[in-house]
């Protein structure tokens, strides 16, 4: 066994240990296209798993509106409370993270490996759900200066 396929089940032994699904089965996933042979698999995740992830992320935060769990005067009334107009702007500053991380890990591909990892890891030891990279790296352009 190779040592790619020896990270990712050593991480998808993290999401086991820390009771974290989703961990969990995507390195295995992804250790099973590799085992398999399916690598002609792995150009097209890179160019549009990150998109479909969104997407299917978005969805699922969307769902209350859609479902009508949440109602129009529910969203009319969060600009009535300290707290929501609070999260409003957190969810502003965290989606303008979020694009200067696209950018980040676009142009400067040399540290997507090390934002993976600190997410994996924040993901299995910490019970962290998986968006962090876009986030973290958002983080780190401000660090560094670069958009």
């Amino acid at each position: 066994m190779d040592i790619t396929s020896l990270i990712l089940l050593g991480m998808a032994g993290l999401g086991i240990v820390s009771n974290n699904t989703s961990i969990s089965v995507a390195m295995v996933i992804l250790l099973l296209i590799r085992v398999t042979r399916l690598t002609q698999v792995f150009p097209w995740l890179e160019k549009y798993g990150l998109t479909i992830g969104i997407i299917i992320l978005t969805i699922g935060v969307m769902s209350p509106l859609a479902s009508g769990t949440i109602s129009l005067s529910t969203i009319t009334s969060s600009f009535l409370h300290w707290q929501s107009l609070l999260a409003i702007a957190i969810g502003m500053l965290v989606a303008y993270l979020g694009g200067r991380g696209v950018t980040l890990m676009g142009n400067n591909p040399t540290i997507v490996a090390g934002l993976l990892v600190g997410t994996v890891l924040g993901v299995a030891l910490f019970r962290g759900v998986p968006v962090g990279p876009l986030i973290a790296a958002g983080i780190l352009s401000l660090l560094i200066g670069k958009s």
